[in-house]
């Protein structure tokens, strides 16, 4: 009786809470992520619960519009429900299949005095987490608009170890990710990473940005919080954030909730926010390996601009394109091939010609050789941030190199300021982007965008948007003062810059020597170098040195052999900037390739191998640090053995610091 009587009162209070606050509940398909959501005191809010535990507090939403605020005095006027459980393809990527599982909740809200405008607020509770977005509805009370600020909160509570990245003073998201207490961090960008009590791993972040500001965050203490995020989105250079029409719908803002790090790479959350593909023949969307005329100007052995030294010439690239058919590498890129290189090409980037060829570079010759070696160039496409320029060049490019049977172009931006006035994450640079990606499918071409905007899963419904920049890659490890990448970065970027979106990090770096910067390197072992091909995730991978530096290299033959298109990913054993191992299937075979990778640490690591399938045997290459192996002075032991296992064995790896091992695993008979 008295059981009876308690379950009566707590849901009369639920329910008279749920009139007063106009809350509502939403649980994920599993049921173990609870949703509340509501309007109180007339301002919209969002709780999030973990297996009871609070994972997000009482957080508030809204907006400062151009005529004033436009987070309170809101009535919630009706709910929507919806749920989907589909299994979507995807032409690329770390698995063939996608789930998309969620349940949904929408509140309809009007402002109860003034102008009596309305706004939707959707929210999608997957089994691993929460995405929400705003809808500005069609209404006679609003047209045009200006968001001052996104007012998006997210109250935590903890103070919990983050792993971010500072949005100021950082230029094309280079900066290192670094670990503290939230309540220490400045503004930072996002993917967010926390580490937080009682083994809970989070990720805040936006999904399918377009046509607005990139999203930023402030840490700050408020009262019931350990600490609240504010979004702090990239302002055009009068203060507006959002330039908007209704109708108007906002990115998705993101919470990963995840129970191993692990989790948080295989999530798919993000991409499930984004629409479906929109090109309706992506037969020609390919994913592959390059080479390329590149890393040697950062040696100072050529130069982008013409010269003596050119390295963009006819007779350099048909060595590339050799060695690429030699050795089955699907491309060359080539930079420096094209007018606008000589002089101060960062400030006058509209300088640069898109489809003319320097003197020495015989650019449709060149393509024909390569495919007649089933090779093809990847054109390169640097701005020096004159989007303007650029755009107005983009048909014409685009279909020339459609008419040449190139398929594929990797962009540059080396200027923060796009046409030297609007910040490239600004919703000027959004604009631009989107332009560029559109223009591109519509030509057949595929982008590899580097200086880019921080990926938001855009390649669900613009597949051709392959890979993209975004970090400190291994150009650092070329010419940065402080030595090159440090040994936990690569242990840091799939669960940071790699959450967001494939990452053009371009690794392979065989030859350490640095005649230019002797004190500058990559901060690994040549082993690791081959294990970031399967750690880090880009349908299109570099082997990013000169060509010579490959020869008579045993090593080569791991490059050789990974593929970049993936049909399952597995994350065997984690602990974020220190060590990771990741296991995937090729997409084409029935063979594994795994790519383990550690931090300065030595490390002993044992592989459980029940990944693979039960009936069948398996013979193994593992490539793998040598004796003496170590990134600080002795970079370049290597030891390649060769075993068979099944599904019931587990490998032993020993990594040196700052080492790692690339192990390919090939089907051999089923029992």
């Amino acid at each position: 009786m008295l059981y009876s009587l308690r379950c009566l009162l707590s849901a009369v209070l639920f329910l008279t809470c749920s009139f007063v606050f106009g809350a509502d509940r939403l649980t994920s398909p599993d049921g173990r992520l609870m949703l509340t959501a509501g309007v109180s005191g007339g301002r919209p809010y969002y709780q999030l619960n973990c297996d009871g535990r609070s994972v997000v507090l009482t957080s508030y939403l809204g907006f400062r519009l151009n005529d004033g605020d436009f987070d309170h005095d809101f009535s919630l006027v009706d709910v929507q429900r919806d749920s989907k459980d589909e299994t979507w393809y995807e032409p690329w990527g770390e698995e063939s299949q996608v789930r998309n599982h969620y349940n949904e909740l929408t509140l309809k809200l009007r402002e109860r005095h003034g102008l009596h405008r309305q706004l939707h607020i959707i929210f999608r509770l997957f089994n691993d987490g929460l995405g929400f977005r705003y809808v500005f509805p069609r209404q006679p009370q609003m047209g045009k608009f200006r968001i001052m600020d996104e007012l998006t909160t997210f109250s935590l509570p903890w103070d919990a170890e983050a792993w971010t990245e500072p949005t100021n003073g950082t230029k094309y998201y280079e900066a290192l990710w670094t670990r503290g207490p939230l309540s220490r961090k400045d503004t930072v960008s996002t993917p967010v990473t926390i580490e937080a009590p009682d083994s809970l791993w989070l990720a805040i972040h936006e999904a399918n940005l377009t046509d607005y500001a990139s999203l930023n965050l402030t840490p700050r203490k408020a009262p019931g919080a350990a600490v609240e995020l504010l979004s702090a989105l990239t302002p055009w250079q009068n203060g507006v954030k959002v330039y908007a029409k209704a109708p108007f719908s906002t990115p998705w803002r993101t919470v990963v909730v995840a129970h191993r790090p692990g989790d948080l790479i295989a999530s798919r959350l993000m991409l499930n926010l984004n629409e479906p593909c929109r090109i309706n023949d992506t037969s020609w969307i390919t994913t592959g390996k390059y080479v390329g005329i590149w890393w040697g100007m950062h040696m100072q052995d050529y130069t982008w601009h013409q010269g003596p030294h050119h390295g963009a010439t006819t007779a350099n690239t048909r060595r590339y394109i050799d060695f690429a058919a030699a050795h089955g590498f699907k491309a060359v890129l080539v930079e420096g091939w094209n007018w606008g290189w000589d002089g101060d090409w960062t400030r006058d980037g509209d300088k640069f010609s898109f489809t003319k060829p320097y003197p020495d570079y015989d650019l449709e010759g060149l393509q024909r050789y390569a495919l007649s070696k089933g090779v093809t160039l990847v054109a390169h496409n640097e701005t020096g941030g004159a989007a303007t320029n650029y755009e107005n060049q983009l048909d014409s490019a685009f279909a020339l190199y459609q008419r040449l049977g190139i398929h594929c172009v990797k962009t540059g931006y080396v200027n923060p300021l796009l046409d030297n006035k609007e910040l490239q994450h600004s919703q000027y640079g959004i604009r631009h982007y989107r332009k560029v990606i559109e223009t591109a499918a519509k030509y057949q071409i595929m982008v590899i965008n580097h200086e880019p905007a921080m990926p938001t899963g855009l390649q669900r419904t613009w597949p051709n948007l392959v890979s993209g920049e975004g970090m400190r890659g291994q150009e650092y490890n070329a010419w940065s003062d402080d030595g090159g990448n440090p040994p936990y970065h690569v242990c840091v970027l799939p669960f940071t810059r790699g959450l967001a979106g494939p990452m053009d990090f371009t690794p392979g770096i065989f030859n350490f020597h640095n005649k230019v910067f002797p004190h500058t390197h990559p901060q690994t072992t040549l082993a690791k170098q081959l294990a970031e091909y399967v750690v880090l995730y880009a349908p299109w991978q570099m082997a990013a040195d000169e060509i010579e530096n490959y020869v008579g290299q045993p090593a080569l033959t791991f490059i050789e052999a990974v593929p970049a298109n993936w049909s399952e990913t597995r994350v065997l054993n984690a602990e974020i900037g220190h060590y990771l191992t990741t296991a995937r299937k090729d997409r084409n075979s029935d063979d594994w390739f795994v790519g383990s990778v550690t931090d300065e640490q030595a490390r002993d690591l044992s592989l459980n191998l029940d990944f693979l399938d039960k009936d069948a045997s398996y013979r193994v290459m593992v490539y793998e640090d040598g004796p003496g192996a170590d990134y600080r002075s002795n970079p370049y032991p290597m030891t390649i053995r060769q075993l068979t296992v099944t599904a019931a064995d587990k490998l032993s790896l020993h990594l040196a610091p700052g080492g790692g091992a690339a192990i390919v695993l090939k089907k051999i008979m089923s029992r």
